[in-house]
């Protein structure tokens, strides 16, 4: 892997099909000078290093939007092309930002620290089967049971850099562990509130409507799961919609969720090849807790969303190979929430726009989610047309984090 950024290295990528994070560009060419996307469409500067591109298409690097990682999951996640991961709960990131941000073999990251919860509440219930001793230091942190316990619990999370705020509204019924604890309104919305003091987005973890009822009603700017106990009422619809809030419906955790596992993922050569057997193996089974569920109802419910106007973002809440979950693996499950959005009805392009120009507007990343001059060099070149065929998007042909092309990475 190249860990250094060469401020004067040139290349132009040519013959090429230009994803640009909205539309497909009637350009051919895109040339990276550094860290940086210095010119869309112009001829290849002197000197310029060529990359022929015929037949494939650029995209922006891949921002996953739910994600539970660590330095081997950044890692997964750039070899498929994610160049950023978006945490929804870590205490481990908050002292390792800045040297994830100087390093170019594996993803950037953003985190809201630690999400808000109850004593017991969710995702305590996973402690014993984690084998990951950061994860397990969570369980250490004070939890949260009035709203000036909230109202603190936010100060201290911005205090260590956090880039949102995390709030977990988790009764256990579709989680397979029915009967945890679940904050008031009054510390709910103590917390949104807080969080808006501070300037922060407040996102809320739901998988069941009423869940939802209570976050949107609370403030909340975005949904970190849909709900799948049943389909959105048009009521609620309206709601969501007048809010302002967006989904990020992470239907790759609902279909485990539902006993549906990934091991057709598993065995595509273009998965395989990038993974270690932990991860295959982790993809190929399911959670399982929630087999009365139906997966067209959340598709039916993701549609009535976006037909709304209401913003779907991508992510799949990946975190740990642990047996209790399963169906998932970092990068490789945001190319399959991409085809499961598409199944549900968005169109290629709409599904690509979730992993791209909308999370990186959504999230404040201003710099990357776009293939436009001045941009991040973060780009993703796939052979075919995930336009038109959105499972292109893993047939990897080069991944660039900050103008640095991953090396090895080419089937």
């Amino acid at each position: 892997m190249n860990h250094i950024s060469t401020t004067d290295r040139v290349t132009t990528i040519t013959n090429v099909r230009i994803f640009d994070g909205k539309r497909v560009l009637d350009k051919q060419t895109v040339t990276i000078k550094g860290e940086k996307i210095i010119n869309v469409g112009g001829p290849a500067p002197a000197g310029a290093e060529i990359v022929d591109a015929k037949g494939c298409t650029l995209l922006p690097g891949l921002i996953d939007a739910h994600v539970h990682t660590d330095i081997d999951g950044l890692h997964d996640a750039l070899l498929f092309g994610v160049t950023t991961e978006l945490e929804m709960n870590g205490h481990w990131s908050a002292k390792q930002r800045k040297k994830i941000s100087e390093r170019n073999d594996i993803a950037d990251l953003r985190s809201p620290g630690m999400g808000i919860t109850p004593k017991r509440g969710h995702p305590t219930q996973y402690m014993n089967s984690s084998s990951n001793l950061l994860i397990r230091f969570f369980y250490r942190y004070p939890f949260v049971s009035t709203p000036d316990e909230a109202v603190k619990f936010v100060a201290k999370q911005v205090a260590k850099g956090a880039d949102y705020i995390k709030i977990f509204i988790e009764d256990g019924s579709c989680v397979g562990f029915p009967g945890l604890p679940v904050l008031n309104d009054e510390t709910l919305i103590a917390a949104v509130k807080e969080a808006h003091r501070f300037d922060k987005m407040a996102i809320a973890h739901v998988t069941t409507l009423e869940g939802g009822k209570r976050a949107i009603g609370a403030g909340v700017d975005g949904l970190a799961h849909i709900f799948f106990d049943c389909q959105i009422t048009n009521e609620f619809v309206s709601t969501i919609a007048s809010s302002g809030a967006f989904v990020i419906p992470t239907l790759v955790t609902i279909s485990s969720a539902l006993g549906n596992n990934a091991s057709a993922l598993a065995t595509d050569v273009r998965v395989s090849s990038r993974l270690s057997r932990k991860w295959l193996d982790s993809l190929s089974r399911s959670a399982n807790v929630y087999p009365q569920g139906k997966l067209e109802d959340a598709f039916a419910s993701v549609m009535a969303l976006h037909k709304a106007g209401v913003e779907i973002l991508a992510g799949c809440d990946v975190s740990e190979p642990l047996p209790i979950l399963g169906g998932l693996a970092h990068g490789a499950s945001l190319h399959h929430e991409l085809q499961l959005l598409v199944s549900a009805g968005l169109t290629p392009i709409e599904a690509l726009r979730a992993a791209t120009s909308v999370p990186a507007r959504r999230f404040g990343l201003n710099d990357r989610g776009r293939i436009v001059n001045g941009a991040r060099a973060d780009l993703l070149l796939v052979k075919g047309d995930p336009t038109t065929h959105i499972s292109d998007t893993l047939s990897i042909k080069a991944v660039w984090r900050q103008g640095v092309q991953l090396e090895n990475n080419t089937l």
